[in-house]
């Protein structure tokens, strides 16, 4: 039901709009400045009781689907498309999106071609609400919808469209709205994926994002700090300036690639959204739909594994082992790392996988005079990542771009210049930073060196984030920094067993500039 015949005559677009928003908001579930999370499909899905507030009962929390009050689907344009692998990257992806206000009967269809798509499969909906007084969100409701799509071929390409009652994909008006995704492959062949961390919502993310599709990337990792709703990043109720309509500019600038790449998030400390759970993730649960594999979904939702081609990658959350940013510190009582522990163990002993790539968003070793290194990763992950040779490891949270030489025990093994190639078997680790995706940029304590600006040192002023604070340190492993926007290309290249298969990744700066260059090579399994 939209605006009375009556009511519109007299009023402009902007003021039926805003009609509609007051008549559909849900100020009749908060009782108390509770901020709840329901799902309309299957019950009330609440992520966890919110400090000091009532949790709304399932008759409150339903009451957009109940209620009868609707306005007419084919008004309603669903925006915000992202997708995910599932546990099994060859068979399982997530369609996700979200519309602006409820709707009836979401689904998603599917096909191999853009006329010959499937009935409609049912899609799950979940509401996240924010009353006004949340920091800076006005009265806000966000209807995010999950449709797993599981029993898919490998390595073959999909075409997909979302609606609901009165918006249907199918119908040939429609059929420029409907987006594709292709399967991993159920065996070894050449493919990219790009990462990058702390994108936020603005012109620097929307330019890396038109050259991240260029890329033609099989999926995308995003380490961290994902829209800045909260720009506090303390995960704390008492941060200011939070705002979750943030998240609706997001996922819509993310759209271009996200609506055909799978977006795969780790969870950084601006993603710590306190007001909806206590493990500030409730609103993260809304949004996202992860493979769900990880050693504590609950506590952890962000943490999992999943292995394309040749390659298992890893998300790990060190909310829980940072000490810079205690919000979430020990969260998992130590689950975590003995859940890394066992994910390195398979898949360094599986026989078809080469490459274990790592991602999280604090960073192990950085030199940026805002956050630098994280002691907690160095003391929980980094021993892991060498006693089960780790190919790469890539990082968010400092504003900038840099990346290590080898590195074991804390000491460089082996310089790692522009074009040089890492053999992780006999050597160490490779780290890079990979945070200017979009926010505004830190800064450095050394002069920038990269392709093209080499100005190699050896000795770099840093510190390292302990449990009791700030401890500086003198480093020699910083060996690429670039001070603008960019991002991460990574080329795997499989080979014949014994012989040598790599890994090449490729720093790109948002002029398209190629600013680092390296290789990580072993002997393929």
């Amino acid at each position: 039901m939209g605006v009375p015949a009556e009511l519109a005559e007299r009023m402009s677009m902007a003021e039926q709009h805003e009609y509609l928003r007051a008549r559909f908001s849900r100020r009749t579930m908060v009782r108390g400045g509770a901020v709840t999370l329901g799902a309309i499909a299957g019950g009330v899905f609440v992520p966890g009781a919110v400090a000091q507030a009532a949790v709304p009962s399932q008759a409150s929390a339903t009451y957009a689907a109940t209620s009868g009050e609707s306005v007419d689907g084919a008004l309603v344009s669903p925006f915000g498309r992202h997708l995910a692998f599932g546990n099994d990257p060859s068979t399982e992806v997530t369609v996700s999106w979200q519309v602006p206000i409820n709707v009836k009967k979401p689904f998603v269809r599917i096909g191999a071609h853009p006329w010959d798509l499937s009935r409609k499969i049912e899609a799950e909906v979940r509401t996240l609400y924010t009353p006004a007084g949340v920091g800076a969100s006005g009265d806000h409701t966000q209807y995010y919808l999950h449709a797993k799509l599981t029993h898919l071929r490998p390595g073959k390409t999909y075409y997909y469209g979302v609606g609901h009652a009165g918006f249907d994909p199918a119908e040939a008006h429609l059929l420029g709205t409907l987006g594709t995704f292709t399967t991993a492959p159920d065996h070894k062949k050449p493919f990219t994926f790009t990462a990058f961390g702390d994108e936020g919502v603005g012109y620097h993310g929307l330019a890396n994002n038109s050259l991240l599709l260029g890329q033609n990337p099989a999926f995308h990792l995003h380490a961290g700090d994902i829209c800045y709703a909260d720009p506090a990043g303390a995960g704390q109720t008492t941060d200011t300036g939070f705002d979750s309509r943030t998240w609706d500019q997001f996922l819509a600038q993310t759209e271009s690639v996200a609506k055909s790449v799978p977006w795969m998030p780790a969870y950084g400390n601006h993603d710590m959204e306190a007001w909806y759970s206590p493990n500030g993730y409730g609103g993260e649960d809304a949004r996202w739909n992860l493979p769900d594999n990880g050693p504590d979904k609950k506590n952890l939702p962000g943490v999992y594994s999943f292995v394309y081609g040749n390659t298992a990658v890893i998300s790990l959350d060190a909310n829980d082992v940072s000490f810079e940013i205690p919000a979430n510190l020990g969260i998992s009582g130590g689950t975590q790392t003995k859940w890394l522990e066992a994910q390195l163990k398979k898949y360094r002993a599986a026989h078809d996988i080469d490459f274990v790539v790592v991602f999280f968003h604090h960073c192990a070793y950085c030199t940026s005079t805002a956050h630098s290194s994280e002691g907690g990763v160095r003391n929980e992950w980094v021993p892991l990542f060498e006693k089960y040779t780790v190919d790469l490891v890539i990082n968010g949270h400092n504003h900038q771009y840099e990346r290590t030489d080898v590195i074991k025990k804390n000491a460089v093994v082996k310089k790692l210049p522009i074009g040089g190639t890492a053999y992780p078997e006999t050597e160490g680790v490779v780290y890079v930073t990979a945070g200017a995706a979009g926010r505004s940029l830190y800064a450095f304590s050394a002069p920038d060196s990269y392709e093209g600006h080499v100005a190699d040192l050896d000795s770099v002023a840093a510190f390292v984030n302990t449990k009791d604070g700030k401890v500086n340190e003198t480093v020699a492993w910083s060996r690429v920094r670039y001070l603008n926007y960019s991002f991460l290309r990574v080329d795997v290249q499989p080979a014949s067993k014994g012989r040598t298969t790599t890994l090449t990744v490729r720093g790109i700066a948002e002029t398209g500039a190629e600013i680092d260059r390296f290789t990580v090579a072993r002997k393929a399994k």
